[in-house]
């Protein structure tokens, strides 16, 4: 899916999204960040700090500068434990006196699953995590974080990776990577999960959204469409695996180049990583079956 040509933001300035709520685009465009993090602001006075973004001088000042006469920042959220989310989070909370509140560090959330092949197989994998991250606070799903005049929601959305949060304000939910609207999330073994990405989606569809706002690209509008859309591309991929395997065994590197036909050659290793995140989901249901010792390179087959 193209990203959308019309998202083209100002870097490094407060641009009021709705009442209360201000957006700064991170200067850290890249094939996987898109224009650049996205940076909230969120409040009139007390201040919550939604991502802070990568370790950045100018976007550290970007933040501060936005910050009125009368306002303070209260809070710093960190969504998750990726190198284009965290690290500014503690150089800001030192400036600032805040506190970082966030699910926990770079392993939090991890399913059982991922812990044990973790211990006992060469997945690969953990590409930008900011392994140094450790929250002032630790948040689980159904903790409140309030503010003078906001009240956020979390729900621990893991699949993105083990850590990730969704942050619910009133009828808006800020998805950071699970939910964008301009590509769809990596999701890399270990950190990523294939399982618990789709059993998140389904629990944000429990919901009636207005709109996402998400950790990279433009708001999502139509948030019921969006998240039937994730299900159904994860769907799709998951038969197009499937039919390359019935015409016999092959690597995840292999199904890659076979699926990811329009894919531009430097994105096609977070494409395989994605496959491998479905032979992994799909292994658990006794629907292929590694040849081997799981690993990046085995050779998986039918069951």
């Amino acid at each position: 899916m193209l990203p959308p040509d019309d998202f083209d933001p100002p870097v490094g300035t407060a641009i009021t999204l709705e009442p209360g709520l201000r957006r700064i685009v991170a200067d850290n465009p890249s094939p996987m960040t898109y224009r650049g993090t996205n940076t909230y602001l969120l409040g009139t006075s007390d201040i919550a700090v939604i991502d802070p973004g990568p370790l950045s001088d100018a976007h550290l000042h970007a933040i501060l500068e936005a910050i009125g006469p009368n306002q303070h920042i209260s809070h710093i959220i960190v969504t998750h434990t990726h190198l284009d989310h965290s690290p500014l989070a503690r150089q800001l909370s030192t400036t600032s006196g805040a506190p970082i509140l966030g699910f926990g560090d770079a392993t939090a959330g991890r399913s059982s699953v991922m812990k044990q092949l973790m211990l006992d197989t060469e997945l690969g994998g953990g590409e930008g995590i900011d392994a140094s991250f450790s929250p002032d606070r630790h948040l689980k799903d159904g903790d409140t974080v309030v503010g003078d005049t906001w009240r956020l929601d979390v729900i621990h959305t893991p699949g993105h990776i083990g850590n990730h949060i969704c942050l619910g304000w009133e009828d808006a939910c800020f998805t950071a990577d699970h939910v964008m609207g301009w590509a769809s999330s990596l999701v890399s073994p270990p950190d990523g999960d294939l399982t618990d990405f789709m059993t998140s989606c389904v629990r944000l569809q429990a919901q009636n959204w207005r709109v996402f706002y998400p950790g990279h690209g433009g708001p999502v509008t139509d948030p019921a469409a969006r998240l039937a859309w994730l299900i159904s591309h994860r769907m799709t991929r998951e038969a197009e695996i499937l039919a390359v395997l019935n015409n016999g065994p092959a690597t995840a590197n292999e199904i890659a180049q076979k699926i990811y036909t329009a894919t531009p050659a430097a994105l096609l290793g977070a494409a395989t990583r994605n496959v491998l995140a479905h032979l992994i989901d799909l292994t658990g249901k006794s629907a292929v079956v590694p040849l081997g010792e799981l690993s990046q390179t085995t050779r998986f087959d039918l069951k």
